[in-house]
Parts: C-alpha cells; structure tokens; sequence
C-alpha cells in the first residue's frame, strides 16, 4: 500500500508540470493498483496500519478515478490560466487524503485524514467556485463537519482508554450510547443524513465542476466507509437506535424527493437528489445484513459515477448558456442533440433503471429493508416513484420545448467532453455485468 502512497506524495510537485500530465500518471497508478489487487473480504498489501479489503478497494478505484476525470473536466481552468497548477496540487493533496482515509486500518489515522480531507475541499470551493457565496458555503462545510467532529475525537480517546489500541481489529464490541452519539454523529452529517444535510447544497452549487465531482462522487461516501467499519463496535447501540435513523433517513428521502420537484436550479436539483439516495444507503447499512451492505457499496459506486456524470453535464451546458436556470435552459435537443442522449442516459442511471449499477444497488437494499420490516414498503414505492419523476423532470424541462430565444452563441461538444462522459457512463453500465466482484463483505 506505501507504495501508491509514495507514488502520490511524488506525483504532488510534478503537478506544477501540468494538467495533462498528472492525469496520465494518476490513470497509470489506476492500473497498478487493479492488476496488484485482488477481491477478497480481509485486509491485503498490509504496510504500517494501511490495508486494503475489498471494500475500501473500491472506494480507492473511486476515488482515483474521478480525481483524473475531474482535470478533464477542469479544462476551462487550464485554458484560462487560472492558477491552474495550485488547482492541481489541491486535487491531488485531496485525493491523498482520500486513499489514506480509505486504506487506514488504524482509527486516528482514519479520524486525522477524513478531517484533512476537508481543507483541499473547501479550498477548491472557495478558490474557483463561482459566486461570492462560495465563501458561506465553505464555512458551512467546514462548520457543519468540525461542530461534529470534535465529539468524535473525545469517542475515540474514550474508545484508547476502554481498549488501549486505535486497530479496528482489536475494538470490541463497546455498548456505551454516550460515545455511539459522539462517534456516529460525524459520519451522519458525511453521508448526510436528513435534517442535518443542509450543507450539502449550498457546498454543490457554489463549487466549481471538480469540487461538485469529487464531492458527490467520493466524499460523501466517508460517511458509509466509516459506519460500516465501525458497526461491529456498536452492535448492541445498533439494535437499540437503529429503527429511529432508518425511519427518518428514509422520510427524509421522500422529503428531499418531493424538494427536487420544485427546483429550478440544476446543480440544486442533482445535489438532492444525492442526499435522497445516500438516505437508501444509509438505511441500508443501519439494516445490518448482508443484502443490505452489499447494496451500499453498489450504490456508492453507482451514484458516485452517476452524480459526478450529471455535474459534468451541468457545467457542459453552464459553459456553453451562462446559466443554470431550468427556465433558461430549455429546447437543449434541437441544439445539442449529442449531449441529450448523454443527459437521457445520466438521468436514467439516477433514476435506477437497468442496466446502471443503481437499479442492482436499489433491489439489494429494497430487500434488506423489507427483510428488516415489511412496513417500510411503502416508502420505498414513494421514494422510487418520485425519483423516476424528478430524473424525467431534469430532463424533459432541460431538453424539450422552444429554446430561448437569448442564446446568441454556442459551440458543440469537444471530443474532451465526449470522452468525460462516456468514462463516467461505461463503468455505470457495464460493470454490472461482473457485479460478483462486489461480494466482499
């Protein structure tokens, strides 16, 4: 595992070389990692306290993957010189501290690089998001995150004193409901639960591109990496509270399902709709089965790939239009046919129609949560119905209709852009076919 560390720590300063550069070493890296890998459900490539087991192996894969998507994304960025070499280190930095997140098999380190993971973040959002307001929602990220944070850090010292170790191998089953609050709250707020998901929104829509990819794409995902990986900790607190947060992740869905139906920002409606699915996976891994893990981890992967894909989408058009507004941007069809079939098929994925990973990930959870208790059918009829709903909504408002009549100058897609979306729609579509690889837990 210090091997691709290393590798990255390297690859930092030659960021200052140049966008192009670092993508096809970060591709490269890609690849070692598959072929030195293999799925198995224990830790490998032990090094130090850094492991991987098939679970965080996937996150990795994620997490690089959209880190080299996002600098394709990021063109207009290199184009205008806008410090674009800064840009590159900070994706980089935050992918490192992504991976030691997800390989760490010691809790502090885990703790120490999922707060770090925040700055390169918020860094990007205030640095080349768009409107001035990027600099509330950087301080709601980091406010949000650290006002919960905090807590976690007094847990884990209670959790050394009970155990005397920081390996999650060697934490046993502690049933205090003081530090299952103090610990769980965090990653609650990551993935992010209702009524505490309030930054998530602001964070996407004044981000730019890359901040709204790695965000939806891998960060969220911090909070389903750690529950899981601490469930066994908490297994009797599980039992006692886990009927409220499945019941409230799940209204919460159906909520934020039914704010999606009147959104007329795009960006705005792509970020609820992600803190309407990460309420399934949420439920899903509360479930505690093996059905319902497993369902996670797909739906990680799916959305992650799917969201990142419909930012890319908005941002395509927000170049192109000025303008994000569902009122602005109608009639997409008659001017970029090309990018409507790659919208169509995005807002197919989301809303979990076959062959995408989400409809695999969606049934796997759907019969963890009917298994846990029958009565929940019927939000889950409400909450797939109307995501089938806002998916047709972004897409008809956007690409139907008579076009406005203020559009004055466009171009049509880059092969660059071509290539963005295929690499996000391919592995969506095509790795559930080898969906065995996901058998991990």
């Amino acid at each position: 595992m210090m091997k691709f560390l290393f590798y990255l720590v390297f690859l930092m300063p030659l960021s200052f070389l140049g966008f192009n550069f670092v993508q096809v070493f970060l591709f490269y890296m890609l690849f070692m990692f598959i072929i030195s890998s293999s799925f198995v459900s224990f830790p490998l490539m032990l090094s130090f306290s850094f492991g991987v087991d098939g679970f965080s192996y996937f996150m990795i894969i994620l997490s690089v993957w959209v880190s080299s998507l996002m600098f394709m994304a990021s063109w207009k960025i290199l184009y205008l010189k806008n410090y674009e070499k800064i840009f590159s280190f900070f994706v980089l930095f935050l992918l490192f501290c992504l991976i030691m997140t997800f390989s760490s098999m010691n809790l502090f380190i885990f703790y120490v690089f999922f707060e770090v993971s925040l700055l390169p973040l918020m860094l990007i959002i205030i640095g080349w998001g768009y409107q001035p307001e990027r600099l509330m929602a950087g301080i709601y990220l980091i406010f949000y995150t650290l006002f919960f944070s905090f807590p976690m850090m007094l847990g884990l010292f209670i959790l050394y004193n009970k155990f005397n170790s920081f390996m999650f191998f060697e934490l046993l089953i502690f049933d205090s409901i003081i530090v299952y609050f103090l610990i769980n709250l965090v990653f609650f707020v990551k993935i992010p639960m209702y009524m505490i998901h309030l930054w998530l929104p602001k964070a996407h829509v004044e981000a730019p591109v890359a901040g709204s990819m790695i965000l939806a794409g891998v960060t969220l995902k911090l909070g389903g990496y750690g529950l899981i990986r601490l469930l066994k900790l908490f297994l009797i607190m599980n039992f006692k509270f886990n009927t409220f947060f499945i019941v409230l992740s799940l209204l919460g869905s159906f909520f934020i399902s039914l704010i999606c139906l009147f959104q007329t920002d795009v960006k705005l409606l792509i970020a609820y709709s992600s803190v309407s699915h990460m309420g399934l996976v949420l439920s899903g891994i509360l479930t505690l089965n093996y059905s319902g893990f497993t369902g996670s981890l797909i739906m990680m992967v799916g959305h992650g790939l799917c969201s990142s894909g419909l930012f890319c989408l908005a941002n395509i058009y927000y170049e192109r239009i000025s303008s994000r507004n569902m009122y602005m941007l109608k009639g997409l069809l008659s001017i970029f046919p090309s990018f409507s079939l790659f919208m169509f098929l995005m807002s197919v994925a989301n809303m979990s129609a076959p062959p995408s990973l989400n409809l695999l990930g969606e049934i796997l959870l759907f019969k963890s949560l009917i298994s846990f208790s029958s009565l929940l059918m019927f939000f889950l009829m409400l909450i797939s119905f109307f995501s089938a709903v806002y998916c047709v909504y972004l897409f008809s408002y956007s690409n139907h209709g008579k076009f406005y009549s203020g559009y004055y100058c466009f171009h049509v897609g880059y092969i660059r852009e071509f290539l963005l979306l295929f690499l996000h729609l391919f592995p969506l579509n095509f790795i559930v076919f080898m969906s065995d690889l996901f058998n991990v837990f």
